[in-house]
């Protein structure tokens, strides 16, 4: 399918962003029901912490970081995080952050329209309103931070810091957070329920600033030495998984007083030698005449990323963070509602405050209208962002057209 140019808007106050807005016209028409609808930074913030897909992260030193800000979100990266933090040795810290400043400035200046969605990750809390003071008007393409090791004592001062990094910013949408849970506080079972209770109060207090919750697989699993093989998803990493579950429990609830908590990165983009089976089976794709597509998946490591973000999902997660380009289209595929997925969410919202059993179109499920409805207000806003698959499409066709090979 022909690739075109992402096509990106002005919405009040900033930039525009739409997922998929690499395929060609009659490639969407052909794709989606409902195509995705474009977002920005002045979208509400419930409809954008589900619009972030798959987050990008860079190294803020990479040499020419604005060219790869703009050519990652002309090949669809909607958010990309540029880290200061593990991603930078000490020692290249100072140039690090120069070299940011300087690609801000850069983007500033070039007025472009299809910007994604600009987080900065950072080390400390006084680096957060020292950055943006150093930016000055280029702090007009920042949307916000990430924060990491993000405890309830640390993470009032990070909160404290966007605050006056907000205020040295001036008028304009508020700075947005996404505290990263990666701490020994959290994982460690002694510790947990107070600190995780503790983190709920904070966040609670500046709920006007916190954009999502992430999780730091990586550094949580290192407080015990661990670290997963492709072939082994975090939910087979019982230490981390059960915090995972903890997370979302007194985080994530569906009440309206939970947060978006996001997928934790998958580290791999080439696949080692394998000891299992890969996880992909092969009759979707074969059935959609794209036999080659798993064999690239498999060989790339991509049947583990897949299998992940589906057990994501189900345990209440939303979005992934991405450090590998590829990992973008999958995970954004993997976020498209189905036609299936859609009409179940509208007959369950359709049916109202009366209740009941309401057979699936498809004959194949039950549809609990009281039980299913915060499912289903869930899936519209994914809808809304990631569109709606035709009949008859899925997840193999979608990344069949966004998958370069």
């Amino acid at each position: 399918m022909k690739v075109v140019p992402h096509r990106g808007g002005v919405v009040e106050g900033g930039y525009a962003v739409r997922h998929f807005g690499y395929l060609s016209a009659s490639d969407t028409d052909a794709l989606f029901e409902a195509p995705p609808e474009q977002f920005g930074r002045e979208s509400d913030a419930d409809l954008l912490s589900v619009a972030l897909g798959a987050t990008l992260y860079m190294p803020a030193s990479r040499p020419a970081l604005a060219a790869d800000v703009t050519k990652q979100a002309t090949a669809g990266v909607t958010s990309v995080v540029v880290c200061l933090e593990d991603a930078i040795a000490d020692e290249e810290l100072t140039e690090a952050e120069a070299n940011l400043v300087e690609a801000f400035t850069e983007l500033h200046e070039q007025a472009r329209t299809e910007l994604p969605l600009l987080f900065v990750r950072v080390r400390a809390p006084r680096q957060i309103p020292e950055l943006v003071s150093r930016l000055g008007p280029a702090a007009a393409v920042l949307d916000g931070f990430v924060l990491p090791k993000f405890t309830a004592t640390l993470g009032a001062e990070y909160l404290r810091a966007v605050d006056e990094a907000d205020a040295l910013r001036g008028p304009g949408p508020v700075l947005r957070v996404m505290p990263v849970i990666e701490s020994g506080a959290v994982l460690y079972a002694e510790t947990r329920v107070e600190e995780l209770t503790r983190l709920r109060d904070l966040l609670h207090r500046e709920r006007h600033r916190i954009l999502a919750v992430r999780l730091g697989a990586t550094d949580l699993c290192a407080l015990y030495g661990l670290r997963r093989s492709p072939e082994v998803s975090i939910y087979d990493v019982k230490v981390v998984s059960d915090l995972i579950a903890d997370v979302v429990n007194v985080l994530g609830r569906a009440d309206g007083t939970g947060f978006t908590v996001t997928g934790p990165v998958w580290e791999y983009y080439g696949g080692p030698e394998r000891i299992f089976k890969p996880l992909l089976r092969q009759s979707p794709f074969v059935e959609h005449d794209e036999p080659d597509l798993r064999r690239h998946l498999v060989s790339r490591a991509i049947d583990g990323l897949i299998r992940e973000v589906t057990l994501d999902r189900a345990n209440g997660l939303t979005g992934k963070t991405a450090i590998h380009p590829s990992h973008v289209a999958v995970v954004n595929a993997l976020s498209v509602v189905s036609h299936e997925e859609h009409r179940d969410a509208a007959d369950v919202l359709g049916a109202g405050r009366a209740g009941g059993v309401l057979a699936s179109v498809h004959r194949n499920k039950m549809n609990e209208v009281r039980p299913h409805t915060a499912w289903a207000r869930h899936t519209m806003l994914r809808a809304r962002v990631f569109g709606v698959a035709a009949d008859g499409v899925s997840f193999v066709d979608l990344l069949a057209a966004s998958l370069p090979r």
